[in-house]
């Protein structure tokens, strides 16, 4: 049976002194805390903006091994330019998720409602450029997506 792993969508959150961590805990040491409680997280700071090396180097130094971050395309890849044009982007990305070594889960590529499954070629087309050696994971927000076709190229392509 392969191991679950559960977490939370962050872990800097000051809201959670005295509710999860303990009330003195510095916010530097929230993710380290975090890791003894759970045993993955995913990522929202990456929508936002790539993570810095030493950013996430730091990330995995802070982590137990067995520990896994799932990490969100950025926005612009997802949002902005919808999958078109992104291909510097899409590699920045992927070196920074690589440097979590065995700590990197699945990557996340969430899109908005208004993206519908008119966008199907584009998605295909990135999907199948994406380097195999990694697990990808696509959220769509709109129903147009529900068809047995849509969930059929997922699993051909290796994709959640």
């Amino acid at each position: 049976m392969p191991k679950l792993h559960l977490g939370t969508i962050g872990w800097s959150y000051n809201f959670w002194k005295g509710p999860f961590y303990p009330p003195k805990t510095a916010a530097k040491d929230f993710l380290a805390y975090y890791s003894t409680q759970f045993n993955t997280v995913e990522v929202d700071s990456t929508f936002y903006r790539i993570p810095t090396q030493s950013t996430v180097a730091n990330w995995r130094r802070q982590v137990p091994e067995g520990f896994l971050f799932a990490l969100k395309f950025p926005q612009l890849i997802t949002h902005v330019k919808v999958l078109k044009g992104c291909e510097q982007e899409t590699a920045v990305f992927l070196s920074r998720a690589e440097l979590l070594g065995d700590k990197l889960g699945p990557l996340l590529l969430q899109f908005p409602p208004t993206y519908t499954a008119a966008h199907f070629p584009d998605l295909a087309d990135y999907l199948q450029k994406l380097p195999k050696e990694h697990r990808f994971v696509v959220e769509v927000r709109n129903k147009s997506w529900l068809t047995p076709q849509f969930i059929a190229f997922l699993k051909q392509q290796g994709v959640a």
